[in-house]
């Protein structure tokens, strides 16, 4: 692989933006000397660490653009990847939910995701954030086979049911479920009712889960905590990541504890979270969210930093640390994220001079994997 040097731009490092050059070598960034090397012009642009997605779902639409209507897993996979890499992501942490609901978040779907991602070489890396679904106690075994095999990168606990339970009696929010598990009404109705009277064997099956994860040292995450106790009972398995808490209280605890609070950047953008939660950005801006995900909404992520500099308490390093720095470390990748000697080459590089934030280069372990035109006429 030729060496490639980014030339002139404003590089972010050690916490500040700095004009100047880097060489990119065998996948790293490197200290030397490369007469060979290409070259990218990078005057004008910012040079950032490529953003690090800890959680994101998006990639259920190519999967199932409709309710009941699939597509192959390989075709879902390769636009999946452009998106992402159209938007400056250059790790991603898929959200797989495994439910026992059939159709989208089945066992069968499950399956079908793994091997889709372990079929071929992707220029994006992607890995697998296990969405595990506290009921589903026949995929428990085959959940804990996955991680010990090395096919999950990170374990979320998740517990849909009680809410889904509680909307049973309202025709039209149940049918959205059941159109996605492709069943009628009553008949989902009647698989939920029965998957609901599994509630006394869920803690064993999830500190079985729980003990898998940390032998096979993969981080942790717990979504929704609704309480402070509830966080706590979650990092004492070991979860260190406070995904979506339902409480600014319960995120304020989790950073005090030293837990990662990962919220959705979309908040950011919108303005106001789509459930009615607390601002992501107002808490970004109190140290109390540390990390921003793309939850259901790739594009976000690049816009949301700018966003928050823009509202005058967070400078662009800071901000930015949060769709790069933070969520690397919170997913156990001390490779990437930022930008430094002897790290992944890993970049994002952005015009900014505009209204918004412009993408013109995406770069995955020190190869150009996205451009723009502007970006084949930069690049040397």
């Amino acid at each position: 692989m030729r060496p490639l040097r980014i030339n002139g731009g404003q590089v972010l490092t050690e916490g500040r933006l700095i004009e100047g050059d880097l060489l990119l070598r065998d996948g790293r960034i490197d200290r030397g000397t490369a007469p060979d090397a290409a070259s990218f012009d990078a005057r004008g642009l910012l040079v950032l660490p490529g953003i690090v997605d800890l959680h994101g779902d998006a990639f259920e639409r190519q999967v199932q653009p409709r309710p009941g209507i699939g597509f192959p897993i390989d075709l879902a996979l390769e636009d999946t990847e452009r998106q992402l890499l159209a938007c400056g992501i250059t790790t991603a942490f898929h959200g797989m939910t495994l439910s026992w609901e059939p159709g989208l978040r089945s066992a069968e779907a499950w399956r079908v995701m793994l091997d889709g991602l372990a079929a071929r070489a992707w220029a994006c890396d992607m890995r697998v954030h296990l969405r595990w679904e506290a009921f589903n106690l026949d995929a428990l075994d085959m959940a804990i086979a996955d991680i010990a095999a090395g096919r999950v990168h990170l374990l979320a606990f998740n517990d849909h049911t009680p809410s889904i339970l509680r909307k049973l009696g309202d025709a039209t929010t149940a049918a959205k479920y059941s159109d996605r598990a492709g069943m009628k009404l009553d008949d989902f109705r009647e698989l939920a009712i029965r998957i609901g009277a599994r509630g006394p064997d869920v803690p064993a099956a999830q500190a079985r889960i729980a003990a898998a994860a940390r032998a096979a040292g993969i981080p942790m995450a717990s979504h929704d905590d609704d309480s402070i106790a509830t966080r706590d009972a979650f990092r004492g398995e070991g979860a260190r990541i406070c995904e979506f808490p339902m409480a600014e209280e319960v995120g304020a605890a989790a950073v005090a504890a030293g837990d990662a609070v990962a919220m959705g950047a979309p908040n950011v953008v919108r303005g106001k979270s789509h459930l009615g939660w607390a601002s992501a950005a107002r808490l970004a801006e109190a140290g109390i969210c540390t990390v921003l995900c793309s939850d259901y909404f790739y594009p976000c992520l690049l816009r949301a930093p700018f966003l928050l500099a823009g509202r005058g308490v967070l400078d662009l390093p800071r901000a930015w640390a949060l769709v790069a720095a933070h969520p690397a470390a919170a997913g156990g990748l001390d490779d990437r994220g930022r930008i430094a000697p002897g790290l992944r080459a890993d970049l994002a590089l952005v015009d900014a001079t505009g209204a918004a934030p412009r993408l013109v280069a995406t770069i995955v372990a020190g190869v150009p994997a996205h451009l723009t035109a502007e970006g084949w006429a930069r690049l040397g």
